[in-house]
């Protein structure tokens, strides 16, 4: 609570750094190699210290990690943040499904995310990529007892600047808003993982929620998929 509400007083405009996560995931198949990451590390903590956080972890990295590059990602965690000690650090929780590709027990769960914040992990970005309620709440509950910050995600598709679309609609995305909530998050992050939120249908968006949740911390995450990125972000910012 106390981490969002400073994040909520911010004068400025947060920003977090993908560098370590999702750009080398989406660009170059997971393979930085920790040794890469940790050689550019102090730089980073300097350049970046001021940044909302680093998004360097979970995700695809624990697979590729462990499967191709021979690696261990609990000791790349360690690592960054034995070098990196004052921004804090995000990483991607895919629910249920943990770090993996399939449900997992809820107790194991659990216990990941407990590990990884005693092993230096502060943000946990939960998401299920069909919007599934009873995975993400698994998330939010797992990460919430583990006294991590929990940044529930909801996965954006469609267009709702199109009156024509009926299905992924403004009520649609404030509605699983308002389930997220009840459910004790910290910020909302509107997941933007195929590059469709248009600047309009941003402004929307974020304006609605702002105005039904004025305390929250509303955090933004895009692609550039259609090469609309920047100025989608801009008008989040805007609103």
């Amino acid at each position: 609570e106390g981490f969002a509400k400073a994040v909520r007083q911010s004068q400025g405009l947060l920003l977090t750094d993908t560098t370590w996560r999702d750009a080398h995931q989406s660009l170059l198949a997971t393979r930085v190699r920790t040794r890469d990451i940790l050689a550019i590390a102090p730089l980073t903590s300097h350049v970046l210290g001021k940044c909302y956080s680093l998004e360097n972890w979970g995700g695809a990295t624990f697979d590729v990690c462990l499967r191709f590059l021979r690696e261990c990602p609990w000791e790349r965690l360690q690592q960054m943040r034995e070098d990196v000690p004052n921004v804090p650090f995000q990483m991607l929780l895919r629910g249920a499904n943990g770090v993996g590709y399939t449900n997992y027990p809820d107790n194991a769960v659990f216990k990941f995310c407990d590990v990884a914040v005693k092993n230096g992990m502060d943000v946990f970005r939960v998401f299920d990529s069909l919007n599934y309620m009873d995975n993400l709440k698994l998330g939010v509950d797992a990460v919430g007892a583990a006294g991590g910050v929990v940044e529930a995600a909801i996965s954006y598709t469609g267009d709702i600047s199109d009156p024509s679309k009926a299905k992924y609609t403004l009520d649609y995305y404030l509605d699983l808003a308002r389930q997220l909530v009840e459910c004790h998050i910290h910020v909302l992050c509107i997941k933007d993982m195929a590059g469709l939120l248009k600047p309009a249908a941003a402004t929307t968006l974020i304006s609605a929620l702002r105005k039904e949740f004025p305390n929250l911390p509303i955090h933004v995450h895009t692609h550039d998929t259609a090469g609309t990125g920047v100025a989608s972000m801009l008008a989040c910012s805007a609103a």
